[in-house]
C-alpha cells in the first residue's frame, strides 16, 4: 500500500481531484447502501440535489488527495483569514480548534503547524490508528510532519492533549467523529440526535482554552485549498449536555457556509463501537 501512496504522492493535485471524482461517483453508483445515507444526510439538512450533486464529487476527491497530503508536497495554500487564529494563539490560554468532516480537514492542521508552531509550540492532533497494516504504515509517516504531534484516540493521547492546551499551545479535534460507546451523548445534529463526543466541551471548559472553528476549502482545478477560521462567538456553558449542544450548532452552522463539501456519506447517526478494553 505504501508503494501506491507513494506513487500518487507525485501526481498533481488536478490529476488526483479529477480521478476522485470519478471514484465518488463509482462508489455513488454501485453502492446503495452508501447512496442511501448520502441522500438521508442531506435532506435531514435541509438541503436537495444541487448540493448533491456537488458533494459526491468532492467526496471521491477527499479520498484521492490523500497521497499527496500525506506523502507528497504540500500544496499551496492561502489563508482567508486568520484573525481569530493569531488573536486565540495571543491570548497564551491554548487553542482548540474544531472543524467537522468538511473540506479537506487534512490541510488545516499542516497549515496551522506551518503558520504558528515556530511561535507557538507544535499543534497535537487526535487520530485513530489504522487496523489495516499498510494503512497504518501510511499514516505513521504522515504523521511524521515538522510542527505536528498525532497522538492515538487513548486515555493517554487524551491527557496529552489536555497537558498541551494547559502549557498554551494548540490541539486539533473533528468533533462530527462518532465517539466510542461511553465517550459521548446523544445531541441533536440537523434535528437528529447523533452520538457526539463530549471530549471537546470537557477540554475547552477544563482548560479554559479559546475554542476557534476551522476549516480548509478545496479549490476548483487543483489550486489548492484556502483556510478559514472564526471565533466560536460564544462562551461554552459550564453544563457538559448544553456545550455539547452548542458545539454541534457550531459545526452545523459551519457546515451550511459550504454544504457541498461536508462528507454526507459518512455515518454520523450510527450507534457508537464497544470502547476498548
Amino acid at each position: 500500500m505504501l508503494r501506491w501512496f507513494r506513487f500518487f504522492s507525485h501526481w498533481p493535485l488536478w490529476a488526483l481531484h479529477a480521478l476522485g471524482s470519478l471514484g465518488g461517483w463509482l462508489a455513488w453508483a454501485f453502492s446503495p447502501a452508501y447512496r442511501r445515507r448520502f441522500s438521508i444526510h442531506l435532506q435531514r439538512a435541509g438541503l436537495g440535489w444541487a448540493t448533491l450533486i456537488r458533494a459526491v464529487g468532492q467526496a471521491g476527491r477527499m479520498s484521492a488527495e490523500l497521497p499527496r497530503l500525506w506523502l507528497g508536497r504540500m500544496p499551496d495554500t492561502q489563508w482567508a483569514d486568520d484573525r481569530a487564529a493569531v488573536e486565540a494563539y495571543a491570548a497564551g490560554q491554548g487553542v482548540l480548534f474544531l472543524t467537522p468532516h468538511m473540506g479537506c480537514f487534512e490541510i488545516t492542521a499542516q497549515a496551522l503547524a506551518q503558520r504558528f508552531s515556530d511561535r507557538h509550540g507544535p499543534l497535537t492532533v487526535l487520530y485513530r490508528p489504522a487496523r489495516h497494516a499498510g494503512l497504518a504504515e501510511v499514516m505513521t509517516l504522515a504523521r511524521q510532519r515538522p510542527g505536528l504531534e498525532a497522538v492515538p484516540t487513548t486515555l493517554a493521547g487524551v491527557r496529552h492533549m489536555i497537558k498541551a492546551l494547559r502549557s498554551g499551545r494548540a490541539v486539533g479535534l473533528l468533533p462530527d467523529q462518532v465517539p466510542p460507546e461511553g465517550m459521548g451523548q446523544w445531541a441533536p445534529f440537523f434535528g437528529h440526535p447523533a452520538y457526539t463526543m463530549t471530549l471537546a466541551a470537557r477540554m475547552a471548559n477544563q482548560t479554559g482554552a479559546r475554542v476557534v472553528l476551522i476549516w480548509g476549502e478545496r479549490l476548483s482545478w487543483g489550486r489548492g485549498y484556502r483556510l478559514h477560521t472564526q471565533a466560536l462567538g460564544h462562551a461554552l456553558s459550564d453544563d457538559l449536555d448544553t456545550a455539547v449542544v452548542q458545539i454541534n450548532q457550531a459545526m452545523e452552522a459551519l457546515i451550511l457556509q459550504c454544504p457541498s463539501q461536508y462528507i454526507w456519506g459518512y455515518a454520523r447517526y450510527k450507534n457508537p463501537r464497544p470502547a476498548p478494553a
